[in-house]
């Protein structure tokens, strides 16, 4: 039985486990396309949808405390935010511009500059994040033969032979350690750039090659022009929109699914802390890590290859400083930090510069910890996090001024690691799982991390589950 006391097991089409962006999506696009009537459930552990979604408050200031912004591009998004009549409150960053924490001070990232990679070498060369020989250094790709290149190569396969360890240890790697707080030399390129896994096989410099994908790229039309946007007063309008849609009869918090088994005619039956609910279909849009310990039992082998996928742990920690206590922010919306400077802090956000705030006088930061190898700040207490980051923004930004309020958010195994092998371990798990019909996962695990790649498979996802009830209609 459901919370509510309702037989919420009876002729259930399909039930997803977790009320994160992927599962609210899952569930939201499958209410979209089937019969009226049809009934789909949510489950979720937590007292709470969003997952990691969440905007708090912080000095009175609506604060996303885990993603903060998404593709403007992303097709399947957009359409979403536009479904939900969501449209109106995108935003833009207040200001462009990325710096580099290298060699002792800020240094701002070079234009042109797509995934690390420099598309001219004078303004890296001018921009000081490399010295001479290591920007002469990138310049070899120009003349260096082709780089023979493994199966599924990692991204340091693809970008050390080719621009050398400059550009990889003080571009590359703090880029991606700020998307996927990942060891570029353990990531797959294929699975976690694939656009530079692509421009690797298409020529022979990667540089040019580069060059050539800017100068063909169309034009995009209409607004927005940003590359990455948000959402007046945080994304927690996203997730709790979604939420409202869906409706209480068909989200249930504070239910834990427990385990899933599969009866002969191939019903499934859920059971949670409040009884079991059963469904012709499942969809785990849960961490790998939960999902394996779902289907144990009905599908093993797919719960060692779910066990295989790597997570890293991750925080944030936002600031709130008076603005007449702050020096003067260069104009741009934050920093990265190369592994190689050995900082506790990964990186950081100028949420005051880069969002829409309300005129006061208040200065907003949030700052990143925690990357693959870099596990230190899990001894440390909230208030010896606050005081290393407080540390690295007077070192950093001349920051010495005592915050009128903070807030730590932490993200235990929240960060998936499409680590060389995930292509090939994916497809093994697609035919474990074909094991059990009707039983899917879906998620920042698999095919996409971020809230564009969690909808385009949620999107995907309803699409196969609506193919699944035809082709047995």
């Amino acid at each position: 039985m459901a919370p509510d006391g309702r037989d919420d097991g009876a002729d259930a089409r399909v039930v997803v486990v977790g009320a994160g962006i992927s599962g609210l999506a899952t569930a939201y696009f499958l209410r979209e396309r089937l019969e009226t009537g049809a009934k789909v459930l949510v489950l979720e552990g937590e007292s709470r949808t969003g997952g990691k979604v969440r905007t708090a408050s912080v000095a009175g200031h609506p604060v996303d405390t885990g993603p903060d912004a998404f593709l403007s591009r992303a097709p399947e998004l957009r359409r979403l935010v536009d479904s939900l009549g969501l449209a109106d409150l995108v935003v833009e960053p207040q200001s462009t511009g990325t710096f580099i924490w290298s060699r002792g001070r800020l240094r701002r990232l070079p234009p042109g500059t797509a995934f690390g990679l420099p598309e001219r070498l004078w303004p890296l060369l001018r921009s000081g994040l490399l010295g001479p020989t290591a920007v002469a250094r990138a310049g070899l790709d120009l003349l260096l033969p082709p780089t023979p290149l493994p199966e599924d190569p990692s991204v340091a396969d693809v970008v050390r032979p080719r621009f050398g360890a400059g550009v990889y240890d003080r571009l590359v790697a703090p880029l991606l350690g700020g998307v996927h707080a990942g060891d570029p030399a353990r990531l797959s390129a294929t699975s976690t750039v694939p656009e530079i896994a692509a421009m690797a096989r298409s020529g022979r410099s990667l540089y040019l090659t580069l060059r050539r994908r800017r100068r063909s790229a169309p034009p995009a039309p209409g607004r927005p022009s940003a590359p990455l946007v948000s959402l007046r007063g945080g994304l927690g309008a996203l997730t709790g929109r979604l939420t409202e849609e869906l409706g209480p009869g068909t989200v249930l918090t504070g239910t834990t699914a427990r385990t899933i088994e599969r009866d002969a005619a191939g019903c499934y039956t859920v059971r949670t802390d409040h009884g079991t609910v059963t469904a012709r279909q499942v969809v785990l849009a849960t961490p790998a890590y939960v999902a394996a310990d779902l289907v144990a039992d009905l599908a093993p082998r797919a719960a060692g290859l779910l066990r295989e996928i790597e997570y890293v742990d991750v925080a944030n920690i936002t600031l709130a400083f008076r603005r007449d206590q702050v020096p003067a922010l260069p104009p741009g919306t934050g920093f990265l930090v190369p592994p190689a400077e050995h900082e506790l802090v990964v990186g950081c956000s100028w949420l005051s510069q880069k969002w829409p705030q309300p005129a006061d006088d208040q200065v907003l930061v949030k700052a990143m910890v925690g990357r693959s190898g870099d596990t230190r700040w899990l001894a440390m207490d909230d208030a010896e996090l606050v005081d290393g980051v407080r540390d690295a923004l007077r070192r950093m930004l001349g920051i010495r001024a005592e915050p009128v309020a903070s807030l730590v958010q932490r993200w235990p195994g929240a960060m998936p690691q499409y680590v060389v092998g995930h292509a090939a371990r994916l497809s093994a798990l697609d035919a474990a799982l074909a094991a059990a019909p009707g039983l899917l996962v879906t998620g920042a695990a698999y095919r996409g991390v971020g809230l564009a790649g969690c909808v385009a498979q949620a999107d995907a996802t309803a699409t196969s589950l609506l193919a699944a009830q035809g082709a047995h209609a």
